[in-house]
């Protein structure tokens, strides 16, 4: 009798495993996560614009259905699983997004529940308008102000020396052809940065260089040195190679 009554026990366990494993399965959950790609993104949850949506979940994840409200609103098939949407092709107002995936094998996953505010271009403006005035306001000061009270104070640093350029990056001045590290905080204008230069002490556009072209341009400094002539660039080379060749016309 009591092998009979062991052997009951452990069917009864196994089935109780069995059971919760797959209620485990059941409820194991996506993790949905929403990221701003053009647009506004304030305070209560209000949104408008370009967003993307994001699972991420179970190794078996074969597909995804995102939801806005109960309406579906796409299906991704592959990983990374991303979905793009407008809030301009939706009615205003809160809304519900969330996100369903199912497995290889059939399996049934439910995402969090994310809730925004969808608001019209008008007041997205109000915000954003303000906040652009004061981050271009600051990037401005952060120029003219070292220009207008000290821009006689140079730095003094070897000629051919290696620098550091830091967050900022760095830039090679166009009046004296030094390279030298950009403030982090400047008014960008295309691929430039208006820079106060540290060594001629000249305002100017200077453009973003990469690192290898900082350090050539430090090696140049030790040829200035040798020739006492500082480095040309490339539009100096040209109008000089112009003005050799127009000897030779006769000009």
């Amino acid at each position: 009798m009591k092998v009979k009554r062991i052997v009951r026990i452990t069917i009864l366990l196994i089935l109780i495993l069995i059971h919760t494993g797959t209620v485990f399965a059941q409820t194991e959950q996506l993790s949905l996560r929403m990221s701003r790609d053009w647009g506004y993104g304030g305070f209560n949850g209000e949104i408008q614009g370009l967003f993307s949506m994001r699972v991420t979940g179970p190794s078996d994840l074969a597909g995804v259905d995102y939801f806005i409200d109960d309406t579906k609103i796409g299906k991704i098939s592959e990983a990374p699983f991303n979905l793009q949407f407008s809030t301009d092709d939706y009615p205003l107002g809160s809304h519900k997004l969330y996100a369903i995936g199912h497995s290889s094998t059939g399996q049934e996953y439910r995402s969090n529940v994310i809730t925004a505010n969808f608001v019209p271009k008008q007041s997205s403006m109000k915000f954003i308008l303000p906040v652009l005035g004061v981050v271009l306001g600051a990037a401005l000061l952060s120029t003219l102000v070292p220009f207008l009270t000290g821009r006689r104070k140079r730095i003094s640093i070897p000629m051919g020396a290696e620098r550091h350029y830091g967050v900022g990056g760095g830039g090679i001045c166009p009046n004296c052809h030094r390279p030298f590290a950009l403030p982090l905080f400047s008014m960008h204008l295309g691929f430039s940065k208006l820079a106060l230069c540290p060594f001629c002490s000249k305002l100017g556009l200077v453009r973003v260089e990469s690192i290898g072209k900082l350090r050539e341009a430090e090696k140049a400094e030790l040829e200035w040195v040798k020739t006492d002539e500082p480095p040309r660039t490339n539009e100096e080379e040209e109008l000089r190679k112009d003005l050799d060749d127009s000897k030779y016309l006769g000009l």
